[in-house]
């Protein structure tokens, strides 16, 4: 089985408690749904910044900034993917960017 990495783009962030409850009860069930193929399921992460190679920073998070990252195993791509397609985030307009994480 190999390992890919998700990483999470954009979204919608809840604004009430009760929209927050509702997303939170719809990633739970989105990794359950994955039983062992969930490695890690890892977390939302906060603004980023993009170093470039000359050494300058852009503190915007670049063009499509992460939004969060998870670690998940599957067979191939194609299994792997077809986990992704569950993902809450794609309801709130979201995408997620899915890498095999390759052992070194």
């Amino acid at each position: 089985m190999a390992k890919y990495l998700f990483v999470y783009h954009g979204g919608s962030h809840p604004e009430t408690k009760e929209a927050q409850a509702k997303v939170m009860a719809a990633w739970g069930q989105w990794f359950g749904s994955m039983g062992k193929a969930v490695i890690n399921g890892g977390n939302p992460v906060g603004k980023s910044w993009t170093v470039k190679g000359n050494g300058s920073v852009v503190k915007d998070g670049g063009a499509n900034p992460a939004s969060g990252y998870s670690l998940i195993e599957a067979k191939d791509y194609d299994a792997v993917v077809a986990l992704a397609k569950g993902c809450p985030i794609l309801a709130s307009g979201g995408s997620i960017e899915v890498a095999e994480a390759l052992d070194m």
